[in-house]
């Protein structure tokens, strides 16, 4: 798989209306162009997880890819996106004193119900021409 090696990778649900505005979020806070994005129900997302031995059925939500140093899940995930905002956003890291069987019983409870909460798309999101180089085909 060829990626921009310096870039983070942010593999979301791309039918969820709560992680579609996730990605929003990110994508507006993301100051130094860090991240590309794919949904996980693409081809490169199948090729990325494989390559790092990741099976997609226990995890359906998010996960952060940082090139030849790790992969985070969940909770960890979410938290390591927040902190590289900068600034106040730093702060988000004192939620990593929380045990993680704790944070992700919390991400799990939200992300099973995220369809009936926010709602669910029919398809994946189709980027704008603006973003369209911020995600990996």
């Amino acid at each position: 798989m060829t990626t921009q090696e310096d870039k983070k990778i942010i593999l979301f649900d791309g039918v969820c209306n709560l992680c579609n505005g996730a990605i929003q979020f990110v994508i507006k806070h993301d100051k130094k162009s860090v991240y590309k994005f794919a949904a996980l129900q693409s081809d490169v997302a199948t090729v990325l997880l494989n390559e790092r031995g990741i099976d997609s059925s226990q995890i359906d939500s998010i996960i952060l890819i940082d090139p030849n140093i790790a992969f985070y899940t969940k909770s960890t995930a979410a938290l390591e996106i927040g902190k590289s905002f900068g600034g106040a956003w730093r702060l988000l890291g004192v939620f990593e004193w929380v045990p993680k069987p704790i944070r992700d019983w919390i991400y799990d409870f939200v992300a099973k119900n995220r369809y009936s909460w926010f709602g669910k798309q029919n398809e994946c999101m189709i980027p704008t021409p603006e973003l369209k180089a911020k995600f990996l085909d």
